[in-house]
């Protein structure tokens, strides 16, 4: 065997860590780190920094519920206003977001039983805490969710689809939001999964999901995609809730598209088609703020609310002694 024959070798070496994003200082002391990767784009669509390696596929949890609402009307569901803002929402389960999804549901003959989340409490700590003292037990109501399920469940209605199987991703609704997903990023979809409330998860570079968001502020007024964007900017606080960051930065800063998903995943397009998204490797969401508020500020965003969401204190007993920081 001459030398051009032999095997090649198979290289065992661990395939590096992402860059640190953000670090835990107590008392002076840097006592942990946030690794991830993140990508900002320019007003004209190009890479204007990227940090790790924002190609590969993610999850993007609920940062992919935009795509998610714009399929549900592609398919033919009339809605608009509250009611789409809460098809792409991670609500907190205050009781404006349970009142409206039992309305979506009665609107086209459904009830609680028809969803298929999975029970749990409300999102917001202080409406768990309320929830709880109420002598509530987990619902699949108030799985952060079911607006989401709600929208899903009533377009199979409209379009005679299988109720019963409308988390199954070959169902007619799940395939239009892998072809939605896929054309809003500008790729293919990598993997197929399936997200805490069990609808199919479809895994795209964080390129992608920056891509994605941008795409529904620039596009067409009329759009799917552009009545996606204009209800979650419009009612915000039916996206997240009264207490939550992407709630602030789209009442806050005009025209701002923005969406957290679980594992410490975020998406935003400013009005004017620039735009982020990053990934918290170890799915930490403590280091979410920090990192959103400095990516903002990379994009040039002035505005009080960024502070607001930066700030991410540590305490000890009950006074500060430390933060989290972003380290870009």
């Amino acid at each position: 065997m001459t030398s051009t024959d032999a095997p090649s070798a198979i290289s065992t070496a661990p395939a590096p860590a992402p860059p640190v994003l953000a670090e835990v200082v107590r008392s002076g002391f840097t006592e942990g780190h946030h690794r991830g990767s993140l990508v900002l784009l320019a007003a004209d669509g190009s890479v204007e920094r990227a940090i790790g390696d924002p190609t590969a596929p993610v999850f993007p949890r609920s940062s992919n519920k935009p795509m998610q609402a714009a399929a549900i009307l592609r398919a033919g569901l009339d809605l608009s206003g509250e009611r789409l803002a809460l098809a792409a929402a991670s609500h907190s389960g205050e009781p404006f977001h349970l009142d409206l999804v039992r309305k979506m549901l009665a609107e086209h003959g459904l009830t609680t039983a028809d969803l298929q989340t999975p029970p749990d409490l409300p999102l917001d700590p202080v409406e768990a805490e309320a929830y709880l003292a109420g002598g509530h037990a987990r619902e699949r109501i108030t799985m952060n969710c079911s607006g989401k399920h709600a929208a899903m469940l009533a377009v199979c209605v409209r379009n005679g689809w299988d109720t019963a199987t409308y988390l199954d991703p070959a169902h007619p609704l799940q395939q239009l939001v892998g072809q939605v997903v896929a054309e809003a990023a500008g790729e293919p979809v990598a993997a197929v999964g399936t997200d805490g409330c069990g609808a199919p998860l479809m895994a795209i570079g964080l390129t992608g999901l920056a891509r994605a968001f941008r795409s529904f502020v620039l596009a067409e007024p009329g759009s799917a995609e552009r009545r996606v964007a204009d209800a979650m900017r419009a009612h915000p606080e039916y996206v997240a809730g009264t207490r939550r960051p992407d709630t602030w930065l789209m009442s806050e800063v005009p025209g701002t598209l923005s969406k957290m998903g679980a594992e410490a995943v975020q998406a935003v397009a400013l009005a004017d088609g620039r735009a982020l998204a990053f990934k918290i490797d170890d799915g930490a969401t403590r280091a979410l703020g920090p990192v959103l508020a400095r990516a903002l500020e990379l994009l040039d965003v002035d505005a009080p609310v960024v502070a607001r969401i930066g700030r991410s204190p540590l305490l000890g007993g009950a006074a500060e002694v430390g933060e989290i920081r972003a380290t870009f």
